[in-house]
């Protein structure tokens, strides 16, 4: 198997709102300079570009077109997109070189979500025939996937809180973040509902961002990175888009996903990045790919401290490499989510090794 490895992640302030136009260019330019600044490198190093956005969400056609413009047009580029979370075109990207094609590629996801009505736009994911005419927001979907879990006993209120108020704790390190701080359980239970059972707490905040990550094969990765995260396993699965047909409370895709990018084995992983964009979603991903206690997750606050559509799954991936570029782990694994109630689901486990 070819060795591939992130050398490199940088993403945008995760921030209620941004100035500027919603295609991106204000919030790529400085993550691409982070990124050649850091390794060295120039944009000619790199050998094929991928990214990931929404249409929907700038509410233009070709939309990821004018995101180019963050590249520049000379000299010309080898290109192309995925129409979800920038994670996914980290796959295609990894594809790519795994082919022998391209030995260097730089992913980057980014989206603008206040520049509308996020619950709605996230509608139009949804089965256009039978379920987007009705327009069932994001949120509400979100939470009767909540409720049906407190209904089976498979989650407390509380457990929904403590997931919060570790996550905002943890962002306290996170200068990029957007919800930060210490905050008790009981003041979080206190809150009013924004679409029951779930509080403000319960769900990612509205969150403008992009973000980039180089990818790089073999010798190539070493002489960018000291210590590259080398990418062992990934794989992505899909749950039917009919909700009423499975069990929300659960994600077989997240588990097959996780079976195939670990080798079933997830005994010490260090760290992981999960993109649960809900409170209750990450008890079920935690439950789906057999996390235990030893494994510490969302250090970095995680998508309930700041959620940038399309590049907050591929945030994921930077967050656990960054982890074992730093040294600071040896085996991490992250995931990334797409589409309504945990539809489509990513995993994927890098390791560190003495180069």
């Amino acid at each position: 198997m070819t060795d591939i490895a992130v050398v490199g992640f940088a993403h945008a302030p995760h921030v209620r709102e941004t100035t500027g136009t919603t295609n991106g260019v204000e919030m790529l330019v400085p993550c691409f300079q982070d990124l050649y600044s850091e390794l060295g490198i120039t944009k000619s190093d790199i050998d094929f570009w991928c990214s990931g956005s929404s249409d929907y969400l700038a509410g233009r056609s070709f939309s990821f077109i004018s995101a180019i413009d963050s590249i520049g047009a000379v000299p010309p580029i080898n290109e192309s997109h995925v129409e979800m979370d920038a994670a996914w075109a980290l796959y295609e990207a990894w594809v790519k070189i795994m082919t022998g094609e391209v030995e260097t590629a730089l992913v980057y996801g980014f989206g603008k979500s206040s520049a509308g009505n996020l619950r709605q736009i996230l509608a139009m994911q949804t089965d256009p025939y039978l379920v987007a005419p009705l327009w069932p927001d994001s949120v509400s979907m979100a939470g009767l996937q909540a409720r049906l879990g407190l209904e089976a006993g498979k989650w407390t209120a509380e457990e929904m809180a403590a997931i919060a108020q570790r996550s905002r704790a943890a962002a306290k390190s996170n200068p990029l973040a957007q919800i930060s701080g210490d905050v008790d359980i009981e003041t979080l239970l206190a809150s009013e509902y924004v679409a029951d059972p779930l509080r403000a707490h319960d769900c990612a905040p509205i969150t403008d961002g992009a973000a980039a990550i180089i990818l790089a094969r073999g010798d190539r990765a070493r002489e960018l990175c000291e210590r590259p995260a080398w990418i062992t396993g990934i794989e992505h699965r899909i749950d039917s888009p009919v909700i009423g047909s499975r069990d929300l409370t659960t994600s077989p895709s997240t588990a097959a996903a996780a079976r195939a990018a670990t080798g079933g084995d997830v005994s010490n992983i260090d760290v992981a990045e999960l993109h649960a964009p809900f409170t209750h979603q990450e008890i079920i991903l935690r439950e789906a790919i057999g996390l235990t206690d030893a494994t510490t997750i969302n250090p970095s606050g995680g998508p309930l401290t700041g959620n940038p559509m399309f590049s907050g799954g591929l945030e994921r991936i930077g967050y656990a490499a960054r982890k074992i570029m730093s040294g600071d782990a040896q085996r991490t694994l992250a995931h990334a989510t797409s589409g309504p109630v945990l539809q489509q689901n990513l995993v994927a486990v890098m390791e560190g090794r003495n180069n």
